[in-house]
């Protein structure tokens, strides 16, 4: 994301990120996956095609994460719990620099 005083612009997201509501997890995969799928294309259509899009769900004090790779979705079963605070930090990160590379 690249910021100036008069636009916000955004180039080759990585990372999708849903709240779900009624503190159900489940209820914001569809949504994620679907968001995932449209920032593949927006990254395709923009030149810049990534191979591995990150989509992460919250309630905010529980994760969960996905990957999307071509056309196939991953989904971790694990769900990681606020605590854990610097296990999603680090998952996310690791998302971050994957890709940068």
């Amino acid at each position: 994301m690249s910021l100036s005083s008069e636009q916000l612009l955004v180039r080759s997201p990585v990372i999708v990120l849903v709240e779900s509501k009624n503190e159900n997890l489940r209820s914001g995969l569809a949504q994620c996956i679907a968001e995932m799928v449209a920032t593949q294309a927006f990254n395709e259509k923009a030149g810049n095609p990534i191979k591995t899009i990150y989509g992460a769900m919250t309630i905010g004090t529980i994760w969960q994460f996905l990957k999307l790779e071509e056309n196939i979705v991953s989904i971790d079963l694990t769900e990681y719990y606020i605590k854990d605070i610097k296990k999603i930090l680090g998952i996310l990160y690791s998302a971050i620099v994957q890709n940068k590379s």
